[in-house]
């Protein structure tokens, strides 16, 4: 799935975010989530990142090698599998959008029918319509494999060659899914040097290109059309035929076709080209792609309503045959008592004519009043053959109003597609404001990377921290061996000087005992280290001139 995503992120010009795909397939104490499947990262992470500029066509292959192998029919085909690939792609143009995708019979014969042009060979209406009733009878329509083996099988390109059916494809291929209008060896003026050089010129709905040749390896420049741009033919001069001028708003070309008929058809291809890009008109395959698609929902759409009427009228009409045949059993029924009755009357007429003639003029009487009552069933007999004119004037009625009703459906697309129109700004409104919400996610995000630097240095000043800390440590402990130091010097000092003190109080007490006992001086006694001095100033005086003369001598 990483390659997958890398590869997907490659081709859609998409930033892969690998640390995202281990979040949504992480498996932790809470529960494993890779059960949501592929598809939600696939539509959160990177289908809805796509901004559009991207290779198509490289899409396309890469989705075809993924299910090629897999799908592809195994039996052999008349076509390559460049061609293969390519009928694919135009499948995925033309489907339906709905899931499974297939193509429906309209958009094969469309298909066929290209293709058939292209190779120059004459169109089998019959052949096709045969082909449809079958389709029909089996299938809604076609997926992308049953195409390209229908394609490949040679049904409708019997007596062409594959390198025929194969530069068909192509044909068809560039101009429905590389928008390729109209493309040709001409020639074309330089600017500079203002000389004349043949190119492959290659149409497409805003701009035309130009390559050294049919191959498309070296281009060579670009014609940028807009609405502004114009085309017209010129006269012939320097020798040069067939000549027609492209002006655009910076620069103009001169171009020479080979004939007149290529020449015509090149400025009307570019002309039209040119009042599309005026009307902001799609191009004209897409655009028939298009109202063929309206027009199949439209057709469908009437069709379910012809059918939902034909449902209601044939309801009513079963419920009137419901009502004729309990009336007609009504009539049969009162028939068969009549008929019992009269059977029964002339019974007792042969048994009672002789016996009975009185009751003769009672049996008059009888029979007038079932004369009357007949007369009376076939009175109603009329009246219900008038209820049912009256029906059907009801229903001529009913088919009127139907017809109004069309008519009201009309006005009702009309009013569906101002709505549409409607919904087409409103969506470019919302581009729009996703178009602000990507750039306030783009500031986001920087402001998230600086909001990262920071952190980093901040990170950095810690670790400086750590490192002065650590340095403070360690001169507090060399701090602490000094201090030591310094009390084992100090203890030795204080011992060295209570030493001193001690020789100097034995020099003391032995100067003192060898000193000679006189009479004290009048004058102050000195004080010295030692306590009150055994000698006058004067020879202190003898004493530290005798001791700077010897410290000289021994310097």
């Amino acid at each position: 799935m990483e390659v997958l995503s890398h590869n997907l992120c490659t081709v859609l010009n998409v930033p892969h975010d690998p640390v995202a795909l281990e979040e949504h397939f992480r498996d932790d104490d809470e529960g494993p989530v890779s059960n949501q499947g592929y598809m939600p990262y696939l539509n959160k992470f990177i289908l809805e990142k796509v901004q559009g500029n991207f290779d198509k066509v490289e899409f396309n292959r890469m989705c075809w090698t993924l299910c090629a192998k897999k799908n592809l029919s195994k039996s052999p085909l008349l076509i390559s599998d460049e061609d293969a690939f390519k009928v694919w792609v135009i499948f995925n143009f033309l489907s339906e959008d709905k899931y499974p995708l297939i193509i429906v019979p309209e958009e094969i014969e469309y298909l066929l029918k290209k293709l058939t042009e292209a190779m120059g060979a004459g169109w089998q209406q019959e052949q096709f319509d045969h082909y449809k009733i079958a389709l029909n009878t089996s299938r809604e329509g076609l997926s992308a494999w049953q195409l390209i083996d229908l394609i490949g099988s040679g049904q409708f390109s019997k007596g062409m060659d594959r390198q025929t059916v194969s530069m068909a494809i192509n044909e068809v291929f560039n101009e429905l899914i590389l928008d390729v209008l109209k493309q040709g060896y001409m020639l074309k003026k330089g600017h500079k040097r203002k000389n004349w050089t043949e190119r492959w010129f290659v149409l497409k709905p805003n701009i035309i290109s130009y390559y050294v040749s049919e191959d498309l390896r070296d281009k060579k420049g670009d014609i940028m059309l807009d609405g502004n741009c114009c085309v017209e033919a010129l006269p012939d001069k320097d020798g040069k035929k067939c000549l027609f001028l492209i002006k655009c708003l910076d620069k103009s070309f001169e171009i020479s076709a080979s004939d007149k008929k290529k020449k015509q058809e090149w400025i009307q291809a570019i002309q039209t080209t040119v009042n599309l890009l005026r009307g902001g008109n799609p191009p004209p395959h897409k655009e028939a792609r298009q109202k063929r698609k309206e027009l199949r929902q439209k057709l469908l759409a009437e069709q379910e309503e012809l059918e939902r009427q034909m449902k209601e009228l044939q309801t009513a009409n079963e419920n009137k045959q419901k009502e004729l045949e309990t009336v007609r059993k009504q009539l049969e029924a009162a028939a068969a008592r009549a008929a019992e009755e009269e059977k029964k009357r002339l019974q007792t007429q042969v048994e009672l004519q002789d016996r009975f003639s009185l009751e003769l003029e009672r049996e008059k009487m009888v029979r007038q009043k079932m004369e009357e009552q007949v007369a009376q069933k076939s009175s109603e007999l009329e009246q219900y053959l008038q209820r049912v004119r009256e029906l059907e004037e009801m229903y001529k009625q009913l088919q009127e109003a139907l017809e109004d009703e069309k008519q009201a459906r009309q006005d009702e697309e009309t009013v569906r597609k101002l709505q549409a129109r409607l919904l087409e700004e409103e969506s470019a409104k919302r581009a729009e404001l996703e178009k602000w919400h990507l750039q306030q996610q783009q500031t986001i995000q920087m402001t998230e990377a600086e909001k990262q630097e920071l952190e980093n240095q901040r990170l950095i000043k810690e670790q400086a921290l750590q490192v002065a800390m650590q340095q403070l440590e360690q001169l507090e402990l060399e701090r602490k061996e000094a201090l030591e130091q310094y009390e084992e010097v100090k203890k030795k000092l204080e011992t060295a000087a209570n030493n001193t003190k001690s020789w100097k109080d034995k020099v003391a007490h032995h100067e003192g005992l060898i000193r000679l006992i006189e009479p004290g001086s009048k004058n102050p006694h000195l004080i010295t280290n030692w306590g009150p001095a055994a000698f006058t100033e004067a020879e202190l005086e003898q004493r530290q001139k005798s001791w700077k003369g010897k410290k000289a001598t021994s310097e």
